[in-house]
């Protein structure tokens, strides 16, 4: 079927009528009286299809002035009416009518907008006017906000419903009234740039805030704890966030929290802090006061600026209790050992603050470290005491734990040790103990042993435990060596040095010089049947490493002893080498003096005096002084073998007394150094020490300075203080003394232009 054709229409041309001044005048007439209903509520009668075509008319035909003019007169007009009516109400009932016309007003000009939506696309936009609602707008605030009877007074009245609900009172005006209001100023102030809702409410606002917290706070913090303070401040800023978010416009909220910190935290952080009783710094001194010393904290956090001052409370807090373990191990009222225990207590609790109570903020940890490097660095005591706390560890205090328990206690010294500047004073006092502990077998275990030197290797390098790791296998040597030496006694068919006084056996530990504390103690006369079993040992060792020397360290061995008493009972005595030096004198006399042991022996006389005070006490009285008192004073004292001597056990260990025993009156230290002994030398760094430090300090300026070539003396300072951090802390002047030294040995020259600048002398 054929698509039918469509049909095209043509209709006559009608020509353009123009609507004149009078015609115009009427279609106004029209328009003038609907927006008198609409303004009387009557707009469901009106016909706004007409209504718009009549309007479009009136701009279509060049008359936009006559329209746009009248609607803004007769908009004028409804709003002096919308005045007188407000002016006169009561203010209890201002805010309510105050709103109601607002909401009315918008209405209005909505369905006004409406119906001159084409004069404001043409006419509005072409003559650069306002648009009809933003018209409506500024002539509600020039008209009805900013008259004398209605601005002021709904000022005062929205600030005193504000200050009524902070103060809990009854409130007069809903919070929908108190937003509906501010919403209107804001609405203003966009409308045309005039920020009303600041410039008429905010600023008063603010400045009224102001002062009330002022007030308030000063009343709070003269009548109330630190704690209750805080729970009252953190309330009031949560009531002020919430009216904020219901009735306040968002731009407010930060100006006013801002006001409130001030007023309610940052005048008053300082007295919370100090309080006396019931302040931060107090409460840190009370273990069960966590959750409130994180409370002040989560409302100083509010003003970066004040944590600072707790910060500085726990510094101080921690400075004072390790300065009081500091003292009390001074005076001897807590040993070594109970001082690192102490130390260790203090950091358990307060990283508990910090974790918990800072919620684990990074400044409060760096502050916490800062606190304890603080006292710990005030000597070189905190080395000798960790030293000693880890020896008494590694002998017995990890006796019966299981392996992660083990992991715990060390992990602990390993967290101290971090906090030591002087770490070699630790590797010299940790380097005597360990090898005390390994010379006389009293570790609690090889693998306890060698986890403290893992650790102390991945905290300080390779070099760092290189001589412990030397001493390690030395001692593996060693048993080897004894093994092959009790193998070669029996192959030559006899495995002791036989004599007319009994059979003597030994065993041997070698050493290597370089690794193992230094040891500047002559050797003493040893009796012959033991330099008979030295002889023998000797020459099966030297014939297996030539070119070896071999030096005998008798100040460190032990000895067991079988000796007869009157009683017909036999004793296993436990000594020292040189209580076997010195009983073994006692086989050929049973009375001997001080003069005639120490020509015999050749033991050095504080050791001398300390290994017979020892043979001599009450507890295990081998032999019998002949004068009075405990200390040896006389050349002539005698020393009678105890023949009456009687003990329940079969084997008897005879301990050594310490050395302030041996001399009470003398300050003078031996090289039998006891635990007190070490850590009461205040440290004064050992002289060993010293030394490798000066060592270590010309080696690090010369490899800094043979690959910079040239290297002005600050930046020198910098990078050797950098380099021996993980050893020790050299003071700048100690550096400065190296680099003299080093100038003079003509390893380094300064430059001719610039004497802090050194130069590299190839």
């Amino acid at each position: 079927m054929a698509e039918a054709k469509k049909r095209f229409t043509i209709k006559p041309f009608r020509q353009h009528m123009h609507m004149d001044v009078s015609s115009a005048r009427t279609v106004w007439s029209s328009l003038s009286m609907a927006i008198d209903e609409i303004h009387s509520r009557n707009a469901s009668q009106l016909s706004f299809e007409e209504l718009y075509r009549n309007a479009y008319n009136l701009v279509l035909h060049k008359h936009g002035s006559l329209l746009y003019d009248g609607v803004c007169s007769k908009i004028t007009s409804h709003l002096k009416t919308m005045v007188d009516i407000l002016s006169s109400t009561s203010d209890s009932m201002l805010l309510d009518e105050m709103s109601k016309c607002w909401s009315e007003h918008r209405i209005n000009m909505v369905m006004i907008r409406d119906i001159l939506m084409y004069m404001d696309r043409t006419y509005v936009a072409s003559q650069r006017k306002k648009p009809m609602y933003e018209l409506g707008l500024q002539l509600f605030r020039i008209t009805v906000w900013e008259h004398h009877l209605v601005q002021p007074r709904v000022t005062t009245l929205l600030l005193e419903a504000i200050s009524a609900e902070r103060a809990g009172m009854f409130a007069q005006h809903t919070t929908s009234t108190l937003k509906e209001n501010l919403t209107m100023l804001l609405e203003l102030g966009n409308a045309d740039g005039s920020n009303v809702y600041v410039r008429d409410f905010e600023s008063l606002f603010l400045g009224t805030t102001q002062e009330f917290y002022r007030l308030e706070s000063l009343s709070y913090i003269s009548n109330s704890s630190a704690s209750d303070y805080v729970a009252k401040a953190e309330c009031r800023i949560e009531e002020e966030k919430s009216r904020a978010a219901r009735c306040l416009s968002p731009t407010t909220e930060v100006p006013l929290l801002s006001i409130i910190e001030t007023e309610l935290i940052q005048r008053h952080a300082k007295p919370l802090v100090e309080m006396e009783n019931c302040g931060f710094a107090a409460l840190l001194k009370d273990e069960t006061k966590l959750d409130q010393i994180r409370s002040i904290y989560d409302l100083f956090v509010r003003v970066p600026g004040t944590v600072e001052l707790l910060r500085d409370a726990l510094s101080e807090r921690v400075k004072t209790q390790g300065k009081q373990l500091v003292f009390d191990q001074e005076r001897g009222a807590a040993n070594p050992a109970a001082f690192v225990r102490g130390v260790l207590d203090v950091r358990k609790r307060y990283i508990k603050v910090v974790e918990y109570a800072f919620r684990g903020e990074k400044r409060a940890e760096k502050r916490l470290r800062e606190a304890f490097e603080d006292f710990l660095n005030a000597d070189a005591r905190a080395a000798s005491c960790l030293a000693i706390y880890v020896d008494e560890l590694l002998r017995s205090g990890l006796r019966g734990s299981t392996e992660s328990e083990v992991s715990e206690k060390l992990q602990s010294v390993i967290v101290i040790f971090r906090y030591l500047a002087d770490k070699d004073v630790f590797e010299a006092f940790y380097k005597q103990y360990l090898a005390k502990r390994l010379l006389a077998g009293k570790s609690v275990s090889n693998e306890a042993e060698r986890a403290m030197v893992s650790q102390l290797k991945a905290e300080c390098g390779y070099q760092f435990t290189s001589k412990l790791e030397g001493m390690f296998n030395d001692m593996r040597i060693s048993r080897d060596t004894r093994d092959a030496y009790k193998q070669h006694k029996i192959s030559i068919k006899g495995n002791a040095v036989a004599t007319d006084k009994g059979v003597i056996d030994i065993d041997v530990d070698v050493l290597t010089t370089g690794y193992w504390p230094s040891q500047a103690v002559p050797p003493c006369t040893l009796p012959p049947q033991v330099n008979a079993a030295i002889a023998q040992f000797s020459d099966f060792y030297l014939r297996k490493h030539t070119g070896r020397k071999l030096s005998w360290q008798t100040n460190t061995g032990t000895a067991e002893l079988r000796a007869s008493f009157d009683n017909k009972k036999k004793h296993d005595l436990c000594v020292s080498t040189y209580q076997m030096c010195i009983l073994m004198l006692f086989n050929e006399n049973n009375v001997r003096t001080l003069k005639q042991i120490r020509e015999a022996t050749s033991i050095p006389d504080l050791e001398l005096r300390r290994h017979l005070i020892s043979l001599c006490t009450p507890k295990h009285r081998i032999l019998r002084k002949g004068s009075r008192g405990k200390a040896i004073t006389l050349e002539t004292d005698t020393f009678t073998f105890n023949k009456e001597y009687t003990s329940k056990l079969k084997r008897v260990k005879i301990p050594l007394v310490s050395m302030k025993e041996t001399v009470p009156n003398d300050g003078t230290n031996g090289n039998g150094h006891n635990h007190s002994d070490l850590a009461n030398n205040k440290s004064l760094i050992p002289g060993h020490v010293e030394e490798d430090r000066r060592h270590l300090v010309e080696a690090a300026i010369v490899r800094i300075m043979k690959a910079r070539k040239s290297l002005h003396h600050n930046e020198l300072i910098a990078e050797v203080s950098k380099q021996l951090s993980v050893r020790f802390a050299p003071a700048p002047q100690f550096i400065k003394k190296r680099v003299e030294s080093l100038i003079d040995r003509e390893y380094l020259e300064r430059d001719s232009n610039d004497r802090r600048v050194y130069l590299y002398v190839a």
